[in-house]
C-alpha cells in the first residue's frame, strides 16, 4: 500500500492526547482526523496520510454506518470507519483500506 503525503506548512496546532481529534494507529505512526483530512507528524511537519491505491478489504461481513459501533472519521467527501486497525471506506460495493 503506497501513500501520497502532502505537507501542511501552517498547521494551526499540534495534535496529541486530549487535542479533541480522532486519533488511531496507522502502521508505524499515529494519524489524526482533522477538518476532513488525516495527517501525522513526520520530521517536525504535519503530513497528510493518504492511500493512493484501492486495496479491497477481504471478507468484510457487515455494513458500516450510523450505529455500527465503529468510530467514524469524516474524510473529504465521505466517511471512513476505524475497524480492526484500519480505515474502511465504501467503494463500489465493497470496502477499501484507507
Amino acid at each position: 500500500m503506497t501513500t501520497a503525503q502532502q505537507t501542511h506548512a501552517d498547521h494551526g496546532h499540534d495534535h496529541g492526547d486530549g487535542c479533541g481529534h480522532v486519533s488511531f494507529q496507522h502502521g508505524d505512526h499515529v494519524d489524526y482526523a482533522h477538518d476532513g483530512h488525516v495527517h501525522h507528524q513526520e520530521e517536525g511537519q504535519w503530513r497528510e496520510c493518504e492511500v493512493s491505491t484501492h486495496t479491497p478489504v477481504e471478507s468484510h461481513e457487515h455494513q458500516h454506518g450510523h450505529g455500527c459501533e465503529h468510530t467514524s472519521v469524516p474524510h473529504g467527501d465521505h466517511v471512513d470507519y476505524l475497524h480492526d486497525g484500519q480505515r474502511h471506506a465504501a467503494h463500489e460495493g465493497h470496502y477499501d483500506q484507507h
